[in-house]
């Protein structure tokens, strides 16, 4: 209600306007009980032309037109219509403020003519007839000139908004891919040095029973803490470590890689086809990524094995593959763990595919393929 005062209060005062020019116009006639009934529900539809926009430009037309016959008082009965032509006009009803603009100056002009003296020259008719005619089409363009401000603003406002929204999703989205790689990197590199050290504690006791010796409590408690170590640490990770450029891993360690998974008792053959190239430096890590989880997986659940990567550079992609002749088959049924989607993951994010899969005899083959012509 307080956004219409403001109209209501302008109704009531064009209404007055309308009163006081009919009775002090030298060429109007007398304002009789019709009249004021045509001022009041002009008034009326001025005070809700905010709400109805439509029906109270219908009702001020009609009724200015009709005070203009009966009294004319002037070109002050076009002021209404002028003011609710506007408010229409910013609602967005073209349409309806182009007719009620050509009904009322029609009607207004046709008056004019119909009443006007045969001395009267009929200039003064056509100059008062192009004066409404500029006003009415100011009204016109400047409700739509408010209406396409308005919808700036708010498209502004709207901006303004879906890019705080947009900025917070962004960072919640690039702190959640900064876990997941943290999590992927942590997994790969502390779950394959944990894992040949239970290995080599394992092999330790092993032995040492084998002798008829009982294993020293440091080298059970090493079995166990490491066994612990492996269970806690895809859920309870304590200090985050981002390692510099001059450690960056990639297939340029790979033998390295395997020096250690042979010190762990698991044989292991390199073989690398192909001129090595520079690589793109997520490709690198992802290569090498692949081969550390691949023998760590040999490690852990293949036995007595041995374990052959090849790292095959060709011009347009790069292919490593990780094969050994372990326990693994087909009618054994496997269950995708972490590093297997870890791995997958690392591989089609680079826009590469791969595949892991148990022999027909007996072994487990992980082959990674990266393209090398198409970005990231």
């Amino acid at each position: 209600m307080r956004r219409d005062l403001p109209y209501a209060l302008s109704g009531l005062t064009l209404g007055a306007l309308l009163l006081g020019n009919a009775a002090i116009a030298p060429d109007a006639a007398a304002v009789g009980a019709v009249d004021v009934f045509l001022v009041l529900a002009m008034t009326v539809a001025v005070a809700v032309c905010r709400r109805y926009p439509v029906v109270a430009l219908s009702v001020v037309t009609v009724t200015m037109l009709a005070l203009h016959v009966r009294v004319q008082p002037g070109v002050a009965a076009a002021f209404p219509v002028l003011g609710v032509v506007y408010v229409a006009a910013w609602r967005g009803h073209r349409s309806a403020t182009a007719v009620a603009s050509l009904a009322f100056l029609g009607g207004f002009l046709a008056r004019d003519i119909s009443v006007a003296p045969a001395g009267r020259p009929g200039q003064v008719i056509v100059e008062r007839t192009a004066l409404l005619l500029g006003w009415f089409v100011a009204a016109n363009v400047a409700g739509l000139v408010a209406r396409q401000r308005r919808a700036y603003l708010e498209q502004v406002e709207q901006r303004a908004i879906e890019a705080e929204r947009t900025r917070e999703e962004m960072a919640l989205r690039r702190a959640g891919e900064e876990r997941l790689r943290i999590a992927r990197d942590l997994h790969d590199s502390l779950t394959h040095s944990i894992s040949v050290i239970k290995v080599q504690a394992g092999i330790a006791v092993h032995l040492a029973r084998k002798h008829g010796e009982e294993p020293s409590a440091t080298l059970l408690a090493i079995q166990e803490a490491s066994a612990a170590a492996m269970r806690e640490l895809r859920t309870t990770l304590d200090v985050l470590r981002s390692p510099a450029d001059e450690d960056r891993v990639g297939l340029a360690r790979v033998d390295e890689l395997a020096e250690r998974t042979r010190a762990a008792g698991v044989p292991v053959h390199v073989t690398v086809s192909g001129p090595p190239r520079e690589l793109r430096a997520e490709v690198d890590e992802a290569g090498y990524r692949v081969v550390q989880e691949a023998l760590t997986n040999v490690a852990r659940h293949a036995g007595l094995a041995t374990a052959h990567i090849h790292v095959e550079y060709a011009p347009a992609q790069l292919t490593v593959s990780i094969t050994d002749d372990g326990q693994a088959s087909p009618t054994r049924p496997m269950t995708p763990g972490v590093g297997l989607r870890g791995m997958r993951e690392r591989v089609t994010g680079l826009g590469g595919t791969l595949r892991a899969a148990a022999h027909d005899d007996h072994g487990f083959t992980v082959r990674a393929t990266f393209p090398l012509d198409s970005p990231a």
